[in-house]
């Protein structure tokens, strides 16, 4: 099997709430434990999913969203992560059809499957429907016939009979009823103000809710017949995604130095797509994970540092009791060593989060709000600084119930152009802080500046930390 023909599915939905993360889950454990090696996949921005995906799998969870990243690197990023695979599966994000707002189908789970040539099944809730089903499936089925709606699982299903009722409702459809899932609580992901909580959070729950979904779904679904139409797929004629490759055409060459960058993690900093860091290991960095929560230092040897995205809002008392790290932080900031910080990061080098003291790096409070920010969108760079040239122009996502005082500095990290227009976010010595959240894929040279600006600092300090 070649690279290209690697067997598929995307599992769908006709709308939020049917159960896609359930079944893309349960389905994504199944295999696994059956002895395939499964490649986890996620439609759109969202960091959470991939958490889980990735605790089914062993594999990272990757994401596959053609508004952050543009169409043409859709299949070769879903190359580049289902390198070795047996079977890849992509969880969509909201309906079937849904996409980015006024922008078509754009960035929908559709457009996705129609990059990737992969059947879609549709995960229905069946729970107040019985005929109806067969009514529901055959509007998504038609709708669009670049679409290869290939097969549907029922979900929340109340009885043998409901079963039998749905099941004689989907024989006159033409699509074939892969499986039927009873209603069940005993797997549950709990949820916050901003999705599941993640993996992070709550580890040991998280594997027994992913064995539960995995046994719910060897029971309910014909893992022989879903993995026989993943095998149906044709070839992908475009070439997997290779970071080094990415870094060459802007001149990104790996540094010789190889400076330390290091990596937030942990239940506070769970945010971060796995190509970031092979960007950065592309660009000549050495890579070190930490934790906010637990380490006092930073890794020695830092020359770099990163800090995605989270929920420090639901840590910040013990990220403030951990007093000698803060002080690390604002010293490396200090020492002008670059430091990109996004979202929960901008939050973390802030003077203070719901009142409880951060690393002061920037002069900004934040608080939680009872507001969502959420949306895609347009940005550029206003002046050279650490991670992007002055008029780089990206795509990004915001996605918080946080608000910061003042809301930009006397330097803004971008110019947002679209959908609205304002500056945002801090550009301070080494320091780019914002509460955009930006896919490195789509413009590979940042990760590229980051690091080179690593090796400048380093080599102006002698080289230590």
């Amino acid at each position: 099997m070649s690279g290209g023909s690697i067997p598929r599915l995307v599992i769908a939905a006709p709308s939020s709430g049917a159960g896609k993360t359930t079944v893309a889950t349960g389905l994504m454990a199944a295999f696994a434990e059956a002895g395939l090696t499964v490649s986890p996949h996620k439609v759109g921005p969202d960091y959470i999913d991939p958490g889980y995906h990735s605790l089914a799998t062993g594999r990272p969870g990757r994401n596959l969203d053609a508004y952050l990243c543009g169409p043409g690197r859709i299949a070769p990023l879903f190359l580049h992560g289902a390198a070795g695979a047996d079977l890849a599966l992509v969880e969509g994000v909201m309906g079937l059809f849904d996409g980015a707002s006024g922008m078509g189908e754009l960035s929908s789970t559709a457009q996705v499957a129609k990059l990737l040539r992969a059947p879609v099944v549709l995960v229905v809730d069946a729970s107040s429907q019985s005929r109806s089903v067969a009514a529901l499936v055959h509007g998504f089925a038609s709708w669009d016939p670049e679409v290869r709606l290939a097969g549907v699982i029922l979900n929340k299903v109340g009885s043998d009979r409901h079963e039998e009722l749905l099941r004689e409702a989907m024989d006159s459809s033409g699509v074939p009823v892969l499986g039927a899932l009873r209603r069940d609580g005993r797997a549950g992901t709990p949820s916050r103000h901003l999705g599941l909580v993640p993996v992070a959070e709550r580890r040991t729950e998280a594997v027994e809710s992913v064995a539960e979904l995995a046994a719910r779904v060897r029971e309910g679904c014909d893992l022989e017949a879903l993995l026989a139409l993943a095998r149906t797929v044709p070839e992908l004629p475009d070439a997997a995604w290779d970071p080094a490759a990415q870094l060459a055409p802007a001149g990104d060459a790996p540094t010789p130095q190889k400076p330390l960058i290091a990596v937030a993690g942990g239940a506070a900093f769970t945010f971060s797509y796995a190509e970031h860091a092979e960007l950065l290991a592309a660009a000549g960095a050495e890579v070190a994970p930490f934790d906010p929560l637990r380490d006092e230092q930073l890794p020695p040897g830092t020359q770099g540092l990163v800090i995605g995205g989270g929920f420090p809002e639901m840590y910040a008392p013990d990220l403030s009791a951990n007093a000698p790290l803060r002080a690390a932080v604002a010293g490396l900031a200090a020492s002008g060593a670059p430091v990109s910080a996004e979202c929960a990061g901008l939050l973390y080098l802030s003077r203070s989060l719901d009142g409880k003291p951060m690393c002061g790096v920037l002069p900004a409070e934040a608080r939680m709000t009872e507001r969502l920010t959420l949306g895609y969108r347009e940005a550029v760079a206003l002046r050279d600084n650490a991670l992007a040239a002055a008029g780089t122009r990206v795509r990004g996502h915001e996605f918080h119930r946080t608000a910061l005082e003042p809301g930009a500095g006397a330097d803004p990290a971008w110019g947002l152009t679209h959908p609205e227009r304002r500056v945002e976010g801090f550009v301070s010595g080494g320091v780019h802080a914002s509460y955009l959240h930006v896919h490195w894929a789509a413009e590979p040279s940042l990760a590229g500046r980051l690091v080179a600006s690593a090796a400048r600092s380093a080599a102006a300090s002698g080289g230590a930390r």
